[in-house]
C-alpha cells in the first residue's frame, strides 16, 4: 500500500549550500541572470544590519540586480533564531512563487537548513569551540556564575538546574549561543512546529553542495578574502559597532567569525598579526564544520567549487532541480 504522504505532489526548491568562499554568490547571480529569481539568504551573519564587510554581504549592485531576502533584518543587539528562519523562509517561498518567480536558497548556515527540512524537533549538535569557550569561562568564574548568566537569558531552564550542574548549564548556554534562542523556547517551539509541519510538506528542499576537490584551494581563498576584508576597512566597521555602546563580545552577532577576533584585537588582547591569523584559522574551522554537515546529506547534488566550470556547473544543477518544479 502506498503512503499517501509520499504520494503528494511536492515542489522542488533548490538550495545552493556550501562553505565560506566556495562561490555561492557568483553561482546564484549567474542563475538569476537567466531566470526570474529571488534569493533567500541561508546565513546567520547576513541577517545583521551594519555588518557588511566581515560577513561578505552581497554588494549593493548585486542586491539591486536580483531581490534578496533575510539580509539586514535584525539589529546586532538582537537575536534571530533557526525557528524564525524556518517560518520566514516558508512564507517567502510561498510569496515568491505567487509572483511567478523562482525562489533560490543560498548560504552556509547548516543549522538553518536543517531546521527548514527537519523542523525544530532537534536541538543543535554540540559545538567544540563553544564548549571550550564556556569551560574557559567556568574555570575563571565558576559554574554558579555561568548558572547566573543562564538565568538572565533562560530563567525557565536555569530554575530547574543546580548552580553546579556543569554539564546541563553548559548545554543550555551552548544552545543559546548557537541559536540565539533559550533552550526552553526551542523545546516549546518543537511541539508547535510538529503541529505545523504540514505547511512545509508542500515543498521538497534539494541541497546543491559546492564542495572542494582540493581543500587547500579553499584555504587559499579564505585567507585572500579575509585579507581583502581587512583592506576594505573591516576593523573600522567593528570600531563603529563598538562605538554604539550597547554591543558586547558575548552577543551572537559579535561571535560571528572574524568579528570575535577583531573585537579581541580592539580590546588590546592580541596584536594585529595574531588577529589576522586567528581570523583566518577560525574561518577555516567554520569551513570544516560546514563540510561535515554537507557530507551528512547523502541526497545532495555535489558541484566541485574548485573547478574552472564551477559557476556553470552550479547553474546547471539548479536548473535541473527547478525544472521539476510545478
Amino acid at each position: 500500500m502506498s503512503d499517501p504522504k509520499h504520494s503528494m505532489t511536492t515542489i522542488a526548491i533548490a538550495c545552493l549550500l556550501g562553505p565560506t568562499a566556495s562561490g555561492k554568490t557568483a553561482a546564484a547571480l549567474a542563475f538569476a541572470a537567466r531566470h526570474p529569481t529571488e534569493i533567500i539568504s541561508v546565513d546567520s551573519a547576513l541577517v545583521y544590519r551594519g555588518m557588511d564587510i566581515g560577513t561578505a554581504k552581497p554588494t549593493a549592485e548585486e542586491r539591486a540586480s536580483v531581490p534578496h531576502h533575510l539580509i539586514d533584518i535584525v539589529d546586532p543587539a538582537d537575536a534571530y533564531s533557526a525557528a524564525q528562519f524556518r517560518a520566514d523562509t516558508l512564507r517567502l517561498v510561498d510569496e515568491i512563487r505567487a509572483r511567478g518567480r523562482v525562489p533560490l536558497l543560498v548560504g552556509g548556515t547548516m543549522l538553518y537548513y536543517k531546521a527548514l527540512v527537519e523542523g525544530l524537533n532537534a536541538l543543535p549538535s554540540a559545538d567544540a569551540a563553544v564548549r571550550a569557550s564556556l569551560e574557559a569561562d567556568a574555570a575563571r568564574e565558576g559554574w554558579p556564575a555561568l548558572h547566573a548568566r543562564l538565568a538572565g537569558i533562560d530563567p525557565t531552564t536555569a530554575a530547574r538546574l543546580a548552580p553546579n550542574d556543569a554539564q546541563r548549564i553548559q548545554r543550555a548556554l551552548e544552545v543559546f549561543m548557537l541559536t540565539g534562542q533559550p533552550m526552553s523556547a526551542l523545546l516549546d517551539a518543537s511541539e508547535r512546529e510538529r503541529e505545523r509541519d504540514a505547511a512545509g510538506a508542500l515543498y521538497r528542499f534539494v541541497p546543491i553542495a559546492l564542495e572542494p576537490s582540493n581543500r587547500a584551494v579553499l584555504h587559499e581563498r579564505i585567507a585572500a578574502r579575509f585579507d581583502a576584508m581587512l583592506e576594505a576597512g573591516f576593523i573600522d566597521e567593528v570600531k563603529h559597532l563598538r562605538a554604539r555602546g550597547d554591543l558586547h563580545a558575548g552577543l551572537p552577532s559579535m561571535r560571528c567569525v572574524g568579528y570575535r577576533q577583531a573585537w579581541e584585537y580592539l580590546d588590546g588582547a592580541i596584536d594585529y598579526a595574531t588577529m589576522r591569523d586567528k581570523g583566518v584559522f577560525a574561518t577555516r574551522q567554520l569551513c570544516k564544520r560546514q563540510l561535515t554537515w554537507l557530507r551528512s546529506m547523502p541526497e545532495r547534488v555535489i558541484v566541485d567549487c574548485c573547478a574552472e566550470t564551477a559557476t556553470h556547473d552550479a547553474v546547471q544543477a539548479i536548473e535541473a532541480v527547478v525544472g521539476h518544479a510545478g
